[in-house]
Formats: structure tokens, C-alpha cells, sequence
């Protein structure tokens, strides 16, 4: 039997807009490399072109974004686009469920498309046949429309956030521990007790992990319900688009 082909020659570049935060970034990247290794064999890997942003400037600036004033976020990510863009990359990934905010901006002013993850998100709970999930993720993806509408208007999929306590707790955990690689016993349970105490509030069927870090800290053999990790399906979905060469 003649060895399968190598992909490189047919595979488009993925662009991967990362640093929101490198933590998650180094597991897209794995996880991009790993599926294309797995379907081609060992000496096979992703074209992936990476920009990733210096989180420091950019967590500064996301305080401005919290208070209404989105120009300096949205600029570094129209910068990091354009970057990839000129590189080669044929189209982005934003290893940020909350930056997946810009995703429309960046096509229309870029000019090159973005694989959304509210879209690889809402295709495989749709797939999985439930109707109603809670979402966990930063404070403005839990409170914000962009990604709740998205759900509900392309899948038919209500979402149920916990109350502002729990939102606020789980934003300073994603951004003062998460995010610097810090996973505890005490963010874990307390993670797994919101998240069961929602679905058996609101008869939710699964629990959207809505931002890139939650995964690395609790994952579907803590929950009752299923479990969508955004990170490895955003990064399968990735990978699926290069192979289709899709425009």
C-alpha cells in the first residue's frame, strides 16, 4: 500500500491570532499539530503562522474596553490580523472566545475570513442534540450578546449564565490565576459547583468551558451533563477547514 500523502502541499495556512493568553495558545497549537498527525502520520503537522500579543499591554487596554472604550483592543487585534494576513495565513483563529468578538471587524476591515468558535461551538452542540447549555467563561462572554445571540439565532440553543457573584468570581479566577497558569483545588470545585448548581437551576443539558483556559482546569470527567471544551473544538474545526481548503 502506498504511504498516505503528505498534507502540506494541500493545506492552507492557519492563522492564529494567540497571547489571549499563551497558556491556551501553546495547547491550540498542539492540538492543531496532533490531529494533523494523527490523519497523515508521525512526520506530518500543521501549516500554522502564529502572532501572538503581548498580554500585559493588552490587559491594560482591556480596562479601557470594560469601561466602553474598545478602540485600543480592537486595533491590536486588527494589527495581528493584518500581520498574518501578509504572512500568508488564508484565514484566522482566535484563540479567545472574548475576542472572537472582533471576529466580524476583522473581516471586514482585513479583509480575510475568520473561523469563528461560537460557530465550531454551536455546530457540535447542535450535533449533540441539546437545546439549552450554560455558559462559563470571562465576565463580558457571559454578560455580552455576541456570543448568547450567536447561539440562540444560528443553532436554536439557549444560554443560561450563573448569577453576577459567580460571574464575578470566575472572571477574576480566568484572569489572576488561569491565565498565568495557576490551576487549584479550591477554583476547581468551586468551578464544578457553579456549573452543577446552574444546570440542575435551569435544566440545562451541557456546559459550554466558553473561554480557552477553563479547559485546563476542569474538563468532562467533572461534570454530570456534557461538556464542550471551545479550545479543542475550535482547534479540530481549525484544522478540518485547512484540509477542505474551504475559501
Amino acid at each position: 500500500m502506498a504511504p498516505a500523502p503528505a498534507p502540506a502541499a494541500g493545506m492552507q495556512t492557519i492563522g492564529l491570532i494567540g497571547g489571549i493568553t499563551w497558556v491556551s495558545s501553546i495547547e491550540y497549537y498542539r492540538m492543531m499539530n496532533k490531529r494533523v498527525q494523527k490523519r497523515f502520520g508521525d512526520n506530518s503537522s500543521a501549516r500554522v503562522l502564529m502572532y501572538s500579543i503581548e498580554f500585559g499591554e493588552f490587559s491594560r487596554n482591556e480596562r479601557l474596553a470594560e469601561a466602553g472604550d474598545w478602540t485600543a483592543l480592537r486595533s491590536i487585534m486588527l494589527d495581528a490580523a493584518s500581520r498574518l494576513k501578509r504572512g500568508g495565513a488564508d484565514f484566522i483563529v482566535i484563540a479567545s472566545n472574548t475576542m472572537n468578538s472582533t471576529a466580524d471587524l476583522i473581516e471586514s476591515s482585513v479583509g480575510i475570513p475568520v473561523l469563528q468558535i461560537a460557530d465550531t461551538t454551536g455546530q457540535e452542540i447542535r450535533r449533540a442534540g441539546i437545546k439549552k447549555v450554560v455558559l462559563l467563561g470571562t465576565k463580558f462572554t457571559m454578560e455580552a450578546p455576541f456570543y448568547r445571540d450567536h447561539l440562540k439565532r444560528n443553532f436554536g440553543i439557549d444560554v443560561v449564565t450563573p448569577n453576577l457573584a459567580d460571574r464575578e468570581y470566575i472572571n477574576r479566577i480566568i484572569f489572576d490565576e488561569l491565565s498565568v497558569e495557576k490551576f487549584t483545588p479550591e477554583a476547581k470545585a468551586r468551578f464544578i459547583e457553579i456549573s452543577e448548581r446552574l444546570v440542575k437551576e435551569s435544566g440545562a443539558q451541557g456546559v459550554v468551558l466558553g473561554c480557552t483556559e477553563i479547559p485546563l482546569l476542569i474538563n468532562q470527567k467533572d461534570l454530570s451533563v456534557p461538556t464542550f471544551d471551545t479550545m479543542a473544538i475550535h482547534a479540530e474545526a481549525a484544522v478540518e477547514r485547512a484540509l477542505s481548503r474551504k475559501p
